[in-house]
């Protein structure tokens, strides 16, 4: 279980989703059993941020101060993402890495700097790299995808996700895990709701889990699937990612338990199990890339 919030925390560092890493590091420091230099590093870290980052949790809608804080985290985000100089050896180098790089982590980052880029030609060098014949992650096809929307470049894009080949609307694209159609969040919802009573730490992560297997899934025939409105899919696909969250968390889980908390029935166990094959298939990947990464 370590292992995976070393994992979580350092995708919160890397995304700067420093309320969430915060909150994260007060959950392990009351842990008990672990080394005690795992204490230290956690506790100099949270230290680290609170210094360099007030005021960024994530507890409701900000308002009055919070909000201020909130503007200047998001301010201080943008002046590192957007320099005022642009000139054309930067916007080479930001294209280049998008495209060429090895790790994942830098071509994400690369198009995030993208975003504020203000020269156009930038606008049908990532249409003609999402479009071509090269192997791109999943991944980095949705934030490349979000990057020409926030660009506010619309059209229809062909792209090979999952081994599936489809057509997606560059304006369709979501944003944050609320702009996905209310089929979707209800499956986390579900989630949330019966793991609650369990592990109050579990909720968060199964948000973590679905918001990165939905930016695998995107477009795909699953991910379509997964938008039909009836209660047998959602509890189908709840049940799914309750099991994966397990074992990604734990490293084991009890099938029979988890198909009786959500109602999963002989004839929706066909259902399950295809939903269960998916995230499977989404977590096989995720372990490949982080392997990938390893020094």
């Amino acid at each position: 279980m370590l292992d995976h919030y070393q994992i979580q925390l350092t995708r919160m560092l890397e995304s700067e989703q420093y309320g969430e890493a915060k909150n994260l590091l007060r959950f392990l420091l009351q842990c008990r059993g672990e080394d005690e230099r795992h204490y230290e590093e956690w506790g100099s870290l949270l230290t680290w941020l609170e210094m360099a980052f007030p005021g960024s949790e994530d507890a409701g809608s900000p308002t009055g101060a919070d909000e201020e804080e909130g503007e200047s985290e998001e301010s201080f985000r943008e002046q590192l993402l957007n320099p005022p100089e642009q000139d054309e050896a930067y916007i080479k180098q930001v294209l280049y890495i998008m495209e060429h790089h090895p790790m994942i982590d830098q071509q994400i980052l690369a198009l995030e700097r993208a975003a504020y880029i203000h020269s156009p030609e930038v606008d049908q060098v990532m249409l003609d790299w999402l479009s071509s014949d090269k192997t791109i992650h999943p991944v980095v096809q949705f934030k490349a995808l979000q990057c020409l929307k926030k660009r506010e470049i619309s059209g229809i894009v062909m792209l090979d996700r999952m081994g599936e080949k489809v057509e997606l609307d560059i304006d369709a694209t979501p944003l944050a895990l609320d702009d996905f159609p209310q089929p979707v969040i209800r499956i986390l919802e579900r989630v949330e709701a019966v793991t609650e009573a369990d592990d109050p730490t579990l909720p968060h992560f199964a948000r973590e889990l679905w918001k990165e297997s939905l930016q695998f899934l995107y477009g795909t025939s699953a991910y379509q699937w997964m938008q039909r409105e009836d209660d047998e899919t959602v509890d189908s696909y709840a049940a799914a990612l309750h099991l994966t969250l397990l074992l990604t968390v734990y490293g084991s889980a009890n099938d029979d338990d988890i198909r009786e908390a959500y109602g999963i029935t002989e004839p929706l166990r066909f259902r399950y199990e295809q939903a269960c094959r998916t995230l499977r298939q989404v977590a096989a990947m995720q372990q490949s890339t982080e392997d990938d990464h390893q020094p």
